[in-house]
């Protein structure tokens, strides 16, 4: 019999001091280097990014290595820490892969258990010398890969195609979801540009970049056992939608926040605009669903951090909250700021694209609402 109530100890979904701690040095470190006229000057660059903040953030700070454990040249916190930082990065808008590398790359391997994979990269991803991406996960289970995984004499080479790869253009490592004669399997690839194409895709979001990555005969390496392979994607892309949750919730916090404090200095017919009824209400409202947001996110990351097996049912409610939530909260950004918030100089319209972008790059909210049906039980249909 299906349990209702998930064994989550409460106080996991409550802040440590550490983790305030935490909080407090990202946001002031934030502020400092990486404020919106920051962001808008390295989308300019050939890597999107700060190269040297990457390595600050990674150096000073700890931030990739957070949720490595310490036998991997990480700091053995768990995944909920990290889950603060990457608030904070969403609050910012950070642009660097965080995501593809520190969560979606990193926890592959680590879900993968496989030792060896591990020693040689997560190391370099915990110090920061080495940025990774995933490709082909987003397949359905049942789905062939549109990459081919081919043996021969000097070890396996992939073929094929990915498309709208996060961070696909510049990673140093893909692990890549490749079809085998014995079924899908994962492998790790350090791409070059005589084996594989890598072709910037333009994108809605310009903070966080995709790619088509073409493999041309690319040497790889297998990572986990074609039995594993279901088990491992799937893991990482709930972990993956559960660090977006906290993504959100921080931008949805900086939209609120940038509101509020613009509402209580702009002056319409002698008094602040904030003191009128019809944006007090327009604003509770997004108060009342950001706190929704934070309770799902809290959820779905205390799940990830104990690798409950509620975890996919936690990850999909906190993908729809955390979604409809970032979109109503950046609307309201731009539309309580006036004239001022739909022109290209504001940074509100970077906080809409990430909204917009984000809330369908692991699926839609639909998709995520009949995944949950499925999996309490509500429906038949599939739960992939």
């Amino acid at each position: 019999m299906r349990r209702r109530h998930p064994e989550i100890d409460p106080q996991s979904l409550s802040e440590t001091d550490e983790q305030r701690q935490l909080r407090a040095v990202l946001r002031d470190f934030y502020t400092e280097a990486s404020g919106p006229e920051d962001v808008r000057k390295h989308l300019a660059t050939p890597r999107g990014y700060d190269g040297p903040l990457w390595e600050r953030l990674a150096g000073e700070i700890g931030v990739h290595g957070l949720a490595v454990p310490e036998e991997y040249g990480g700091s053995g916190f768990t995944f909920a820490e990290l889950a603060v930082a990457l608030e904070e990065s969403g609050r910012a808008l950070y642009c660097a892969p965080l995501l593809p590398t520190v969560v979606l790359a990193a926890h592959t391997l680590l879900h993968s258990g496989d030792r060896t994979a591990c020693e040689r990269y997560l190391p370099r991803i915990a110090d920061g010398t080495l940025t990774a991406t995933v490709a082909g996960f987003d397949a359905a289970p049942s789905d062939e890969p549109h990459v081919t995984a081919e043996q021969g004499g000097s070890g396996w080479v992939l073929r094929g195609r990915a498309d709208f790869v996060l961070d696909g253009a510049g990673a140093d490592l893909i692990l890549v979801r490749a079809q085998t004669p014995a079924g899908p399997r994962l492998f790790a690839c350090e791409p070059t540009p005589d084996t594989s194409r890598r072709t910037p895709r333009r994108v809605l979001d310009e903070t966080r970049r995709q790619a088509l990555v073409e493999f041309r005969g690319a040497p790889a390496t297998a990572v986990v056992t074609a039995e594993d392979t279901a088990h491992t994607v799937a893991a990482t892309l709930d972990t993956g939608r559960a660090a977006l949750a906290a993504e959100q919730v921080g931008g949805s916090g900086h939209a609120l926040d940038a509101t509020v404090e613009f509402v209580g200095q702009r002056h319409q017919f002698g008094r602040p605009i904030g003191s009128f009824q019809a944006v007090k209400h327009r604003l509770a409202d997004v108060l009342v669903a950001l706190e929704a947001a934070r309770s799902a996110s809290s959820y779905a990351t205390a799940c990830a951090a104990v690798a409950s097996p509620q975890l996919p049912v936690a990850a999909c409610a906190a993908a729809v909250v955390c979604s409809e939530t970032f979109r109503l909260a950046t609307a309201e950004y731009v539309q309580l700021h006036g004239g001022i918030g739909f022109t290209w100089e504001h940074p509100a319209h970077l906080y809409v694209r990430r909204a917009r972008s984000a809330e369908v790059l692991f699926g839609t909210t639909d998709r995520h609402r009949v995944r949950f049906a499925a999996l309490i039980g509500l429906t038949t249909g599939s739960a992939a």
